[in-house]
């Protein structure tokens, strides 16, 4: 059975920098890929950065420059460095995996079959 759990998130204030953490098990898939998305309640679901299995990177332009994501293959663990964040980034931060059968797939255009349940960020100015 396959488990994707978010941890990091938080309150942090202005210019402040945050670490998520989302950590995979059970994908017997030898690649897949991992996309971090965003959502505000009563908006629509934001992607906002991904990865593959090569560690092909990813970003939204609100994120580009701000944020990086990473990934420890041997921790089946991918992680999203927030940096200079704004309020705007405020919103629950969801992690989702995919397997694919390519070692360089395309991570902006994969199926992100399972879903984490979520890390609040609340950034205050």
């Amino acid at each position: 059975q396959v488990q994707i759990v978010e941890s990091g998130g938080g309150l942090v204030q202005v210019g402040g920098s945050l670490k998520l953490a989302c950590a995979a098990s059970g994908i017997t898939s030898n690649y897949y890929v991992v996309g971090w998305f965003r959502q505000v309640p009563g908006k629509e679901r934001e992607w906002v950065s991904c990865i593959n299995s090569a560690g092909t990177t990813h970003y939204a332009d609100a994120v580009r420059g701000r944020f990086t994501i990473s990934r420890d293959n041997a921790k089946k663990t991918v992680y999203l460095s927030m940096n200079d964040l704004k309020p705007e980034d405020t919103a629950d931060y969801y992690c989702a995996a995919g397997p694919t059968f390519a070692f360089r797939a395309t991570c902006t255009s994969s199926n992100y079959r399972y879903w984490g349940q979520g890390t609040p960020v609340t950034v205050s100015s």
